[in-house]
């Protein structure tokens, strides 16, 4: 798609009506005539609206009623059956977290009729607990869907729920005089959170699975035109975890109003979505197409917005306006009021700071016992490089780090000691079309142990010790070497703000199979907004890219 195409939405979006079979009831296809309920267009050619501006009308009514029909949208049966399956791992997480507390608490105590007046309360508390488990979760809004699935909000909202109801208890209990014993409270309420995160993650797992076999997908229309749109497509098929199955494209303007819109009609044709229509028409495009969820570009004027807003008002509908900042989010975005008009307001990333000694405090911590922890196993990996291959155990290699300082890596070594040398006679077989970096999928230079070492990851073991000095991180972006960081454009070097890390979100969305592109994008997501709680989730994550083998190679 031209990177001009924006500009030039036209009358090729003008959706087809040659004569053949169509995938929308005639009465709602695109580009037909429009229902008696929307056929008089009132003064300022907009259907909908009253000459003086007024928001409701007969045809708005009519609009809000068509699209409530499509009843099965927003809280479809997947939704419904995945908020089940959530309640019931609350529900099994503080039934087990309880009776372990009561045992571990109460255990010896089995006489009750010696013992009735300070077992029995516990007893009822043990029952009772799993229901205002769940009643928090669902007061604090951890089982709504737009939380679900995705991001780390999910298990924000379950921690945050946990302490809430720990802090009213205690609250009740101090008002009332009541007696808890503390260590029931120490264990049951700890145990509960952390078993609840569990079932979210096992939740998610099961999620995820099924969306990459295609079921339990929200059917997205885009509204917008231009790259922008492309790319909101695109990101949707890239990633079937996200739960997004395009099903059209709505034009934020009339067709007819420009000319050379080709390419741009082309590259939707490429992407294998069709467009259904334009703003106007939103209401039919989303009957036609059985649309659970509306995206907006960010390139659609006020004007137009507020209008598909009110369109879609009472239909249940989610609506979701993306942002032009695509690699800005998280707690760097929150939402300021000024002068009646709310302003996003974006924080400066956090390079230096409390949390930065937290995090190299917590890199070192770690990389010193798994050090200790796995140094048999290490010194085994090291005989068997030496044994199998002529050459160190060690490979050395200069990267550079943060601030563009040039480090030394280690490595298991995984290939034959002339592999540089070697590297010349192979570039024509280089996979990677950018050409600055070299990656072959059986690649001649690499040993048969360092065959094994790549597909699990474990050459990468040797760089625990880079994060124990302090030249690396546990999570970053990828260590680039010197000859990549002089070929790199100006907004590239902003991956050398931060410390490179052992892993990364390139580590954990295919390592090696990602185009350029992707991998860079993906190393200035994380410097734009990183922080402890995404650490966190990116190594649980790595866990099993590691076991998936993806890209190792």
């Amino acid at each position: 798609m031209s990177g001009d195409a924006r500009a030039s939405a036209g009358s090729n979006f003008v959706p087809r009506t040659r004569p053949g079979p169509s995938p929308y009831p005639p009465q709602t296809r695109p580009g037909a005539a429009a229902p008696a309920d929307h056929a008089a267009t009132p003064p300022g050619g907009q259907p909908g609206w009253t000459g003086t501006g007024g928001r409701h009308s007969v045809a708005r009514a009519h609009s809000v009623a068509a699209l409530e029909n499509v009843a099965y949208r927003a809280q479809v049966t997947w939704e419904r059956r995945y908020v089940r399956l959530l309640i019931l791992f609350d529900a099994a997480a503080c039934v087990v977290a309880a009776g372990l507390a009561f045992f571990v608490r109460f255990g010896d105590l089995v006489d009750f009729e010696t013992k009735p007046v300070s077992i029995k309360p516990y007893i009822l508390m043990t029952v009772l607990l799993p229901v205002a488990w769940v009643l928090a979760m669902s007061l604090n809004r951890a089982y709504e869907s737009r939380f679900l699935g995705g991001g780390s909000e999910e298990f924000r909202r379950v921690v945050n729920a946990a302490a809430r109801f720990t802090a009213a208890l205690a609250i009740i209990s101090y008002a009332t005089k009541a007696e808890i014993a503390r260590s029931y409270v120490l264990i049951a309420f700890p145990a509960a959170t952390l078993l609840s995160v569990a079932g979210r993650v096992i939740g998610r797992g099961i999620l995820h699975r099924m969306r990459r076999a295609g079921r339990c997908l929200h059917r997205v229309l885009v509204v917008g035109a231009g790259e922008s749109a492309a790319t909101l497509v695109r990101l949707a098929q890239r990633d079937p975890t996200s739960g997004w199955s395009v099903v059209g494209v709505v034009l934020d303007r009339s067709p007819g109003r420009h000319s050379h819109d080709r390419p741009e009609r082309s590259g939707f044709d490429l992407l294998g979505v069709p467009i259904v229509g334009t703003s106007e028409t939103l209401h039919t495009a989303i009957t036609a197409t059985h649309a659970t969820t509306v995206a907006i570009c960010p390139q659609m004027d006020g004007e137009t917005l507020r209008r598909v807003l009110w369109t879609l008002e009472g239909s249940d509908v989610d609506v979701l306006v993306s942002s032009a900042l695509t690699d800005v989010t998280g707690p760097r975005i929150s939402i300021r009021p000024v002068a009646g008009l709310p302003l996003l307001h974006i924080e400066e990333p956090e390079l230096s700071g409390t949390r930065r000694v937290m995090k190299g405090v917590f890199d070192r911590c770690v990389a010193g016992t798994v050090i200790l922890l796995f140094l048999p196993v290490l010194l085994g990996l090291g005989i068997a490089v030496r044994l199998t291959s002529r050459g160190p155990a060690l490979f050395k290699q200069i990267r550079v780090g943060r601030g563009g300082e040039h480090f030394t890596m280690f490595k298991f070594r995984s290939m034959y000691v002339d592999a540089e040398a070697r590297k010349a006679e192979l570039e024509s077989r280089n996979e990677r079309a950018e050409g600055l970096l070299f990656k072959m999928r059986d690649d001649p230079r690499i040993t048969r142990v360092g065959k094994f070492l790549r597909k699990w990851s474990l050459d990468e073991l040797p760089q625990l010790i880079n994060v124990l000095n302090g030249s690396m991180s546990l999570v970053g972006p990828r260590p680039p070497l010197p000859s990549e960081v002089a070929r790199y454009e100006d907004d590239v070097h902003r991956r050398l703000m931060v410390k490179p890390g052992l892993t990364g979100l390139w580590q954990i969305s295919g390592r090696s199979d990602l185009e350029w592109d992707e991998s860079v994008r993906l190393d200035l997501r994380y410097v734009e907004n990183w922080s402890l709680a995404m650490d966190f989730v990116i190594l649980w994550r790595t866990v099993f890219a590691v076991l998936r083998r993806e890209g190792a190679y």
